[in-house]
This record gives structure tokens, sequence and C-alpha cells, in this order.
């Protein structure tokens, strides 16, 4: 029966052979690309590719699709000896120009891909994909201005590019060193605290080569009595995908303002244009409280999309937190509307009224609004916040929140 088998496949073979020739450029090229993109057999898919381009030396969107499947199976040096050649040729090629972009971006020699980006755009000016790749590979040299020029130019073709949205909010913080804030929030009760609060932050932020760093002073009148706070913020780089949040307040104020609060999380920026956190928030009044965050953002054209939760636990009970969020985008990473929804309160704003008694664990229910515009490098933004809140057991009161805001880049 073995020998019956073997002798079969002794007359098959040559078949197959023949057929495999017999295949022309294109039968073969789609082979190829079965192989990479399903089977994921990138050598497979180089020798069927290789096998097309002696059928057809001259079919340049095999010769580009050969490039990138070295570049995928990490042959840095046989996939730029394939995009040197099509360049002697003087190929001009969209695709060609994405794919050697994106064989240098990838392996970190960032000038040469902007120069090849450029000559691209040269050619293809309303290239998407392009004004993409030169934007992020200026923001890896940390040259944020000129990724915010390419990322502005972008947006300018496509308003709703997600990953260019995604990627203009990152340089937005990043691209002016310096800037100053100036914050003020009103909150009126109807029922909960017979004086109205107003609260007014100053903030200065320095962006370093590891990451932002913000000094802020907050200044509150609440139950018509007056408080100081001194905060300080940091938002260290671990990498392209990872940075921290570290920030810590302290006040002599304790009632208007927590005697110190710290919090750490750690934030990334995932493919697909999601985004993750998880860390923790403490506040001291004269006992801790602990609380611990998550969240999660996907950007998807020119949305914006983010629920975070908080979580206290206690000896008695663990309460929950809830918000989401949506902005929409208009014109760049510094304008939009927003819209928020939730129950509970966050110890992230402090116009609330987190004391250091049971109020933040009881039912509140909050909605809100807020819209946030530029010019030139100066940014407003506006917004409103109503909430529902329970501040003693079966009792409800209403809050009604106003805040302003200027910030100025330098």
């Amino acid at each position: 029966m073995k020998k019956y088998i073997g002798f079969l496949l002794l007359i098959l073979l040559p078949f197959q052979a023949y057929s495999q020739q017999d295949l022309s450029a294109d039968e073969l090229f789609v082979k190829a690309r079965t192989a990479a993109f399903d089977e994921k057999d990138y050598t497979k898919s180089i020798d069927l590719a290789k096998q097309a381009l002696q059928k057809a030396p001259n079919y340049t969107d095999i010769s580009v699709f050969l490039g990138r499947v070295y570049t995928w199976n990490k042959d840095t040096e046989a996939a730029r000896a394939v995009f040197e050649e099509l360049g002697k040729k003087n190929v001009q090629d969209e695709d060609y120009f994405i794919a050697y972009t994106s064989l240098e971006y990838w392996n970190d020699d960032n000038t040469k891909a902007i120069a090849i980006a450029d000559k691209g755009l040269s050619y293809h000016p309303q290239s998407e994909a392009l004004w993409l790749l030169k934007a992020r590979a200026y923001f890896a040299d940390k040259n944020y201005k000129e990724a915010e020029d390419a990322i502005k130019n972008l947006l300018a073709i496509n308003p709703k590019n997600t990953e260019a949205i995604n990627l203009a909010v990152r340089i937005n913080d990043l691209a002016a060193k310096n800037a100053i804030s100036v914050n003020y929030n009103y909150s009126h009760f109807d029922k909960q605290f017979p004086d109205d609060w107003h609260i007014v932050s100053v903030g200065y932020k320095r962006v370093t080569s590891i990451g932002s760093v913000i000094l802020r002073a907050n200044y509150a009148n609440k139950f018509a009595e007056n408080g100081i706070q001194a905060e300080l913020e940091a938002y260290p780089r671990l990498s392209d995908m990872f940075y921290l949040y570290v920030g810590g307040a302290y006040s002599n104020d304790v009632g208007i303002f927590p005697k110190y609060r710290t919090g750490v999380s750690l934030n990334a920026n995932l493919p697909h244009s999601f985004e993750a956190e998880i860390g923790y928030r403490q506040l001291y009044f004269s006992n801790n409280i602990w609380m611990y965050t998550a969240s999660v953002g996907k950007y998807y054209k020119n949305f914006w999309f983010n629920i975070r939760t908080y979580i206290t636990p206690d000896n008695k009970n663990i309460s929950h937190s809830y918000t989401g969020t949506v902005r929409y985008y208009t014109k760049s990473a510094q304008d939009y509307f927003a819209f928020q929804i939730g129950t509970g309160i966050s110890p992230e704003e402090s116009r609330n009224n987190l004391l250091e008694n049971e109020t933040f664990k009881l039912k509140t229910f909050k909605v809100g609004a807020e819209y946030n515009f530029s010019v030139k490098r100066n940014l407003f933004s506006i917004g409103t916040m109503y909430f529902n809140q329970e501040y003693r057991p079966d009792v409800k009161g209403n809050q009604f929140d106003l805040t302003l805001g200027y910030t100025r880049k330098f």
C-alpha cells in the first residue's frame, strides 16, 4: 500500500510543478497574498511573489507587495533593496511610497521616513496615509511642531480620520512647551447648602523631555469660608504606548479641601484608536479614603467615547461611580463639543461636594455638556453640569454648575 501511494506521488508531483509554472503572474500574486494574509506564511508568500515577478518583472504592485512581506518578515535589508530598485525606476505609485516610508518608520529611521513621505506627497498631496506617517515620524522624533502641521494638513483633507484625531490629541499636549490656564467654577445648591460655591484655579504647564508637569493653585469659597490648595501633576512617558499620571495636592484648609490627596494611573494608547487607564486616588481629611479607577476610550471618526468607573471599598460595602463621556471634534484636537452623563461623584472634580462623610457614597445622577474652541494658541472652554444627589439618606437636592476656562500656550 505504501509503495502504491509513493508511486502515485511520483506521478502527480511533475503535474503539480507544471501547474504552478503554468500560472499567470496575477494568479501567483493572488496565491502570494493568500499565503501572507490568510496563512501568515511569509516565506511561501515571498517565493510566490518572486515567481510572479519572473513572469512580469515590471509588475510594480507585486514588487511593492514583496517589499512589504520582507518588512513583515523582519528582513529589512531585502525589503530596502526592493524599494531602492523601484526608486531607480522612478516609480511614483502612492502604495510604493507608503510601503517604503513604513519600513523606515518601523525601523526608527524617522529622518529617512520623512524624506520618502515628502517625495510621495509631491506626487500625491492628498494622501492621508503619507501625511499620517509623516506626522508619526516627526512625533517619534519629538518634533511636535512639525507633527502638528502634518496632522493639520491631514485633517483638512479628511476631518473624520480617526487615527489622525487620536494622534492630534496626543500632539496637542506636547506641541507647545508652556501653557498657563485660569479656570472658574460656580456651584449653586437648591437645598443642600445655603451659600453658593466659587472655585478659581490658576495653573502652569511645562512640557519636558520625559513628559508634562503641571503646577496648580486652587482657591475655593465654600460654606462662606475660604481655602487654598496646591497641586502638582506629572505625565511621564514610559514608551510610545504607555505613560503615567502622578498627582498630589496639599491644603491646610481641611474641610474646604482634603488635607492632601495622591493619585497614580497607568495609561495606554492602544491599537485601533483605543486607550485605557487603571490606577488609584487617595484623599485624606482626618482619615484616608481610597478609590480605584479604570477607564477605556475609543476614537471613531470625529468622536471620542470614554467610560470611567471609581470603586471605593470600606468596611461596610463597596460604592461605585460611573461616567460616560462623548466628544465630537470639529476642526482640531482643541475644538470639540462634549456630553457627559453618570452616577456618583468623581474625586477628579474639585468643584464637587466630596467631603469626609458618607456623602460621596449616596446616590447621585449627573449630566452635563462642554464646548471647547481655540483661536491660534488661545484655548477657551465653557461647561455646565447638573447634579441630582442624595446628600442624606432618602433626601435629594439639586446642584447646578457653570465652568469657564482659558488657556494660553506659548
